[in-house]
């Protein structure tokens, strides 16, 4: 069997890497099962450092697409054209797509086009807004795939409800949880704590990426502030990429504030960043995948959005949302810093075992 699996930005490929250890487990068993690793971008994307690979214990893509540019149209269409060039010359019996980019749906579209089996990872998350480009994304995806891979209960009846024939759901757990804890034993504590002399737990994290957040800046002023207000002598640390850390950085030189406890740091690998959110006392982001992961470390998370596509992190875990309201972050900043949360557990199947869930069923469905 070939396998290939689209990767569009570099979040995709802490889910991607468990996929791969077991497609290469499967073929020392003897199984007649081979992978290539397909990504969107180039080779000189800076954002794919090499160290992301040696964190993930993975090898870098096999084959670059080498689509950059910032019109999610253009993108669309220039991810198409690759992807149509790469199917035609590589013989391949199913690929699987990750997430809801630009690029994954292209390369679903294009796939379907060929007439090759298509598998969704992550399948079935739902804004309900349908203005956000991601969730076409979405629709367009799960409706075109023919095994639909979800994390939990509620992305399978999302999909079901939607007209997805129930024999092509497979519920195999949240692959992040298997990257997570296949990399538990070896986190990193960064060098930045130890040269500031901060203690585990005894600081916050703020991550940031969202360009509608970064872009209104009188909102992200306020939100600023209130993270400052209530802090109080708390350290905030803040590994940001180069958009939001200056826009961060901008609106700090107008805030009133002590801010010798704010950080901003260079953005961390994978190990590294993992060992921060885990030890951290609350954790202030945007990102769904941080908010799963401190769902499993049980450390407090609000999430800076009025809605979760994983919802289970709300549910049962230490996921609060806040939305955009500094009044409302400002309160749950109060309340990490205090240590007066909520308890959470870990949901099912975040078990670590995902990855063999997901190769088992291409063995048999393909």
């Amino acid at each position: 069997m070939k396998i290939c699996i689209v990767a569009g930005a570099r979040p995709n490929f802490i889910k991607v890497a468990p996929i791969t250890r077991a497609i290469d487990k499967a073929r020392e068993q003897g199984h007649d099962v081979e992978c290539q690793l397909v990504y969107a971008g180039g080779e000189d994307d800076k954002t794919l450092e090499q160290s992301l690979f040696d964190d993930l214990q993975m090898r870098r893509p096999d084959v670059f697409m080498g689509v950059d540019c910032a019109s999610l149209n253009e993108l669309t269409g220039r991810v198409m054209a690759e992807f149509e060039k790469y199917l035609e010359t590589h013989p391949t019996d199913v690929v699987i797509v990750v997430d809801d980019l630009a690029s994954t749906m292209a390369a679903a579209i294009v796939t379907k086009k060929q007439g090759v089996k298509l598998a969704h990872l992550v399948a079935g998350t739902r804004s309900f807004d349908i203005t956000m480009p991601k969730e076409i994304n979405r629709l367009v995806i799960d409706g075109l795939s023919d095994l639909l891979f979800t994390a939990g209960p509620g992305a399978s009846n999302i999909v079901t409800r939607e007209g997805v024939q129930l024999s092509q759901v497979y519920q195999v757990g949240n692959i992040l949880m298997d990257t997570l804890r296949a990399n538990h034993s070896r986190l990193r504590r960064p060098g930045f704590l130890e040269e500031q002399g901060i203690a585990d737990g005894d600081y916050l994290v703020f991550t940031l990426n969202r360009k509608a957040l970064i872009a209104n800046t009188g909102n992200l002023r306020s939100m600023l502030k209130a993270i400052l207000q209530q802090a109080g002598d708390t350290h905030i640390v803040a590994p940001l990429r180069p958009l939001a850390r200056e826009a961060v950085a901008a609106q700090l030189s107008t805030i009133n504030a002590p801010l010798h406890n704010f950080h901003l740091v260079e953005p961390m690998g994978y190990l590294e960043f993992g060992y921060l959110t885990a030890h951290a006392r609350g954790i202030i982001t945007d990102s769904g995948n941080v908010a799963e992961e401190a769902t499993f470390n049980g450390v407090p998370c609000a999430t800076l959005n009025s809605y979760t596509e994983h919802i289970e992190t709300v549910s049962r875990g230490t996921n609060i949302l806040v939305g955009e309201d500094a009044g409302r972050l400002g309160e749950a900043v109060a309340d990490m810093v205090a240590k007066n949360w909520k308890k959470g557990n870990i949901p099912d199947r975040w078990d670590g075992r995902a990855s063999e869930r997901i190769v088992q069923i291409l063995l048999s469905e393909t």
